[in-house]
């Protein structure tokens, strides 16, 4: 098995931890605590983090960072469509599961896209109810919110400080 490697980023409303082998990015996650990062930081780590704090800063609305997450065919299947959810915009679990080409896989695509295990750059946060409510995320519906209110400030060009 590889070595993992990680760091952290603690932003003034948040604190990631995000993880990775030598070469591609395996985890990104919010955490409350935070631990020793990794002696060895691989470039890669470095690059998330930089990307990561341009985007809470408002400068940055697609990655450029090589994932490689953990999990089964149809949950990187999922994780692939969500990556092209475009930023500042929304889609629903019945659009999602549409996408996937199959109205019925709605729980199961729905489930894929909770145990995403690259939040922010995979933007399972984009995902809302058919009502437009803001239903399950990992990471914390405040923290859903946060990212939502903030994409949308930056796609309208308003990036007021808060």
């Amino acid at each position: 098995m590889a070595e993992y490697f990680k760091t952290f980023l603690k932003t003034a409303n948040h604190l990631l931890k995000i993880e990775s082998d030598e070469y591609a990015i395996k985890a990104i996650s919010f955490v409350k605590e935070l631990e020793e990062p990794s002696d060895i930081q691989p470039e890669i780590l470095l690059k998330a983090q930089k990307e990561l704090q341009k985007y809470f800063d408002g400068d940055l609305k697609e990655f450029s960072l090589k994932l490689e997450p953990e999990g089964t065919d149809f949950q990187k299947k999922v994780w692939a469509l969500l990556y092209k959810i475009p930023f500042g915009k929304t889609w629903t679990y019945a659009e999602m599961a549409n996408k996937l080409g199959d109205p019925k896989v709605i729980r199961a695509a729905a489930s894929a896209n909770g145990k995403n295990p690259v939040a922010i750059v995979i933007p399972c946060h984009r995902v809302i109810g058919t009502n437009g409510s803001l239903t399950g995320y990992a990471g914390g519906l405040e923290n859903k919110r946060y990212l939502l209110d903030l994409e949308n400030r930056v796609a309208n060009g308003v990036m007021e400080l808060f």
